[in-house]
């Protein structure tokens, strides 16, 4: 087993921007990316907002990628591949110093996005548009790489189990770099009608910035968000052998499966507990230097109540002094991408001692009685911080974030 890995870049697209910077910012200011839907006609649809990637990107992406290639891309593909490109710029790496043979990706996908509401597709493209697979072979096709390449299905934990997955590859000394994240939209009639159906989405459509509202009184549904989050790993001695610039150390996580109910999570938050607890023990961190989660805080019924229940299972007393906040609230559940996204947002609450905030927190749930960092960002020291993810099917990821010593 090797030493530490540590996080060297990251990239991302977003409704609150597609470069690192603006999206911070914007976080920061507790702005909100959720809007009426413009992709389609939303007027039939019980749900008539998400939190869309803004429309300059399609035209900024193909400027950046091949004309044949991006042909064969979806437009979620693009923005899978334009963050990996972010993430590899700001770590610094050139491939063409590197063993590729020890370089893989590992994209968390739930779907690629050709559906009724992608341009384009045709007979000739329609196969490389719908390959789950697609996303990470276009990134290990972009450097020539040759080492491990694949996706990773788990719902909403997608992407932070391909985090999750790659942070053990390094420790097992199986490669040196994993290129980790996903990309997702399911901004389209079918899905959205499809989880209309089962009283999952908010149907709080005016005004559209206001209906994403994790642990409220009020909260009715998610929200759907789209876009894409990449970061690149690295194990500590093969950053520090290149100089990299490390942002972050990725201490530990758990990976787990509830095998309760294919959409409910177990009463109480016992999975979602137990899941944080088995983090905790990989990561090897106490209890009590926990000083930030972000949460999975999805602006459901069930979700929000249950995660509440689970840290108070986990913490006890100690759960009502840390500060828990929900990205969701304003960029929406993105899906397959929402663990990396989240990720990153994680790494830069750290790296800025600043916690982002759960917007449009009006009317507590008396229920639900933590700290959410209500409507704006707050600034303390973090030294460690969570990330949680929790999927349909069960399927339930925590990642553990520390301050790299130096930063």
């Amino acid at each position: 087993m090797t030493g530490k890995v540590v996080i060297s870049g990251m990239g991302v697209v977003s409704s609150l921007g597609y470069d690192l910077e603006t999206f911070w910012k914007n976080l920061s200011e507790g702005k909100s990316g959720v809007r009426k839907i413009s992709l389609f006609d939303a007027s039939s649809c019980a749900t008539r907002i998400a939190a869309e990637v803004p429309r300059e990107f399609e035209e900024y992406s193909r400027s950046l990628i091949k004309k044949r290639a991006a042909g064969q891309m979806t437009r979620v593909t693009r923005m899978c591949l334009v963050a990996a490109r972010q993430a590899v710029t700001m770590s610094g790496l050139d491939f063409d110093k590197e063993d590729k043979t020890r370089c893989a990706v590992i994209m968390g996908v739930v779907n690629t996005g050709n559906s009724s509401v992608e341009k384009d597709t045709s007979a000739q493209n329609t196969v490389f548009k719908s390959m789950t697979n697609s996303m990470p072979a276009w990134i290990s096709l972009d450097y020539q790489l040759l080492g491990p390449n694949f996706a990773i299905n788990t719902a909403c934990a997608s992407s932070a189990y391909a985090i999750a997955i790659g942070m053990q590859m390094i420790k097992n000394n199986t490669v040196d770099i994993v290129i980790a994240g996903g990309a997702d939209s399911i901004i389209n009639p079918e899905e959205i009608n499809g989880f209309n159906a089962l009283y999952a989405l908010s149907v709080a459509n005016d005004p559209p910035e206001c209906a994403s509202r994790p642990f409220t009184a009020k909260r009715d549904g998610f929200v759907i968000g789209e876009g894409a989050g990449v970061l690149i790993l690295e194990s500590e001695e093969h950053a520090l052998k290149r100089n990299a610039g490390i942002q972050c150390e990725l201490a530990g996580y758990a990976i787990t499966s509830e095998g309760y109910n294919i959409m409910a999570p177990m009463r109480d938050g016992e999975g979602m507990a137990a899941t944080i607890e088995k983090a905790l023990q990989n990561a090897g961190v106490d209890k009590t230097e926990v000083d930030y989660i972000n949460a999975h805080g999805t602006s459901t019924e069930l979700n929000d109540r249950y995660e509440t229940m689970a840290i108070k299972r986990v913490f006890g007393e100690q759960a009502y002094q840390i500060p828990v906040s929900s990205s969701k609230s304003m960029i929406g559940h993105t899906i397959g991408a929402a663990g990396a996204i989240e990720g990153i947002i994680t790494v830069l609450s750290i790296k800025n001692d600043l916690m982002t905030p759960t917007i449009n927190y009006t009317d507590p749930d008396p229920d639900l009685d933590l700290d959410y960092v209500p409507n704006v960002s707050r600034e303390k020291k973090i030294g460690i911080a969570l990330s949680n993810s929790f999927g349909f099917g069960g399927h339930n990821a925590t990642l553990v974030f520390r301050k790299y010593a130096g930063n």
